[in-house]
């Protein structure tokens, strides 16, 4: 998060929103690369000056080094007006004490180097408003000078531009495969803006620090970030680490090689010393076997015989590949790889059933809701959804050419299974509340009127009053 999103309101209206306290932004990423001063908060020893050369920052994390002439308390984030070529710039103040002292080490600049320049003053109000004014020119002078590089068919690419404080410069970083000859570009551009240019030509590493972006890793570019030096990257790299040579997962947004493979490669180095060499193969009694891949950190090689009847990868210990490779070298044969083959142990939970069922497949099955409200209303049916009168109390006695009650017939109640020693035909006994009606086989079940049936057993009891 930079200044422009943060939350804190700034007092001067030209400013872009911050915390403007000089250096205690909470969340500790307004600048890029910036450095934490830890030395901050310790007092000097006695007799002892400040070290005078300060640290000052520009647009996209561009930092320079200029000394305080005039014993200037500045402090950190403070915007001042500094030497220019020509004219005056303005920046804010990145580092100072003791810890610019190690940056310009680590630079290789001297202290008493020409590239070390002076520091005018604080920047005042008028300062900064000139310099906002020419910083919202950048975007449509980059606009209007590619439109000349376009007419001109210069094979170049202007990545960006940025505007010496008082306004007078400015200074356009390009990128090219060849030297340029930009002389009738620079009077193109002079006579357009009426100001003074300065073509600076970057690489492609370098123009990705200065615009910034996100990574394949879901971060802020590492260039843009905290990365200064910029080590040579070379494919052997990914091949160490056993990566895939793909352009596309290897190459960053500057289009080369991206430096974090040179991060991790130390530690493969170190566990490749003990590994044979891959390009020789495994002579056995059963044939030639030939590496396959491997696993470093789990110190694993992986062999197969190049034949039509084993298609199997065998694994096996760096040791005990060393150990036939030695016997190759004396002109013995090694035995089989299957009696040096690691048997990975599969190790067992005990919590096999965990969830309580165990089929993989009981979320398929179909789920019939109209079934479960009948079942709610049916007492005669048991807890499955299966009727009483289907059910049978012995599977081994049961016979499939049973015959089937009608649909009309199951589905009165109550319904209740009787079985006869001789024959096998079921007889349903319907109970109603004074009749008792028995079918027998396939006959067709009586229909009854349940009004007649409900006036029958009150008729009886009108005349026993009377």
């Amino acid at each position: 998060m930079g200044c422009t999103n943060c939350n804190t309101e700034s007092d001067i209206k030209t400013l872009p929103g911050g915390c403007q306290n000089h250096g205690s932004c909470g969340t500790l990423s307004c600048d890029k690369k910036s450095v934490f001063d830890w030395l901050g908060n310790m007092k000097l020893p006695t007799h002892q000056t400040p070290f005078e050369i300060y640290e000052v920052r520009f647009k996209n994390g561009r930092k320079e080094y200029f000394r305080n002439i005039n014993n200037l308390n500045l402090c950190m984030g403070e915007a001042v007006a500094v030497e220019g070529n020509p004219g005056h710039d303005i920046g804010s103040v990145s580092l100072s004490g003791e810890l610019v002292k190690v940056q310009m080490q680590k630079r290789k600049i001297a202290h008493d180097s020409d590239e070390v320049k002076k520091i005018y003053r604080k920047a005042s109000q008028s300062d900064i408003d000139i310099w906002q004014t020419a910083r919202s020119k950048e975007a449509e002078t980059q606009k209007e000078a590619r439109i000349i590089i376009e007419k001109l068919k210069l094979q170049m690419k202007l990545s960006d531009v940025e505007y010496q404080g008082d306004g007078k410069k400015a200074v356009f970083y390009y990128t090219a495969e060849t030297r340029i000859d930009f002389r009738q570009l620079i009077k193109d551009l002079a006579s357009k803006f009426s100001i003074r240019i300065e073509m600076k030509q970057v690489d492609y590493r370098n123009e990705a620090a200065r615009l910034g972006g996100i990574g394949s890793c879901g971060r802020e570019l590492c260039c843009s970030t905290w990365l200064t030096d910029f080590r040579k990257v070379n494919t052997n790299a990914a091949r160490y680490q056993q990566l895939s040579l793909s352009p596309q997962k290897l190459q960053g947004q500057c289009g080369r090689l991206k430096c974090c493979l040179n991060y991790e490669l130390d530690s493969y180095m170190d566990a490749l010393k003990d590994f044979p060499n891959t390009e020789v193969p495994l002579e056995t009694e059963k044939g030639t076997a030939y590496f396959i891949k491997m696993d470093i950190f789990k110190e694993t090689l992986w062999y197969a015989y190049n034949n039509n009847e084993d298609f199997k990868w065998y694994s096996l210990n760096v040791n005990q590949v060393n150990e036939i490779v030695s016997q190759n070298k004396i002109g013995k044969k090694a035995k089989s790889l299957s009696e040096f083959e690691i048997v990975e142990a599969v190790a067992s939970s005990g919590f096999e059933n965990v969830v309580g069922e165990e089929s993989l497949t009981r979320f398929d099955r179909p789920k019939n809701k109209k079934n479960k409200k009948k079942n709610k209303n049916n007492p005669n049916k048991n807890p499955q959804g299966t009727p009483v009168h289907n059910q049978v109390k012995n599977p081994s006695n049961s016979n499939d050419n049973q015959p089937r009650l009608p649909r009309e017939q199951e589905n009165s109640s109550p319904k209740v299974l009787i079985k006869k020693s001789d024959q096998q035909t079921p007889i349903v006994q319907e109970n109603n509340t004074d009749q008792t009606v028995k079918k027998e086989g396939n006959s067709k079940p009586k229909k009854f009127n349940r009004s007649k049936k409900k006036n029958k057993p009150n008729q009886s009891n009108n005349e026993a009053n009377t």
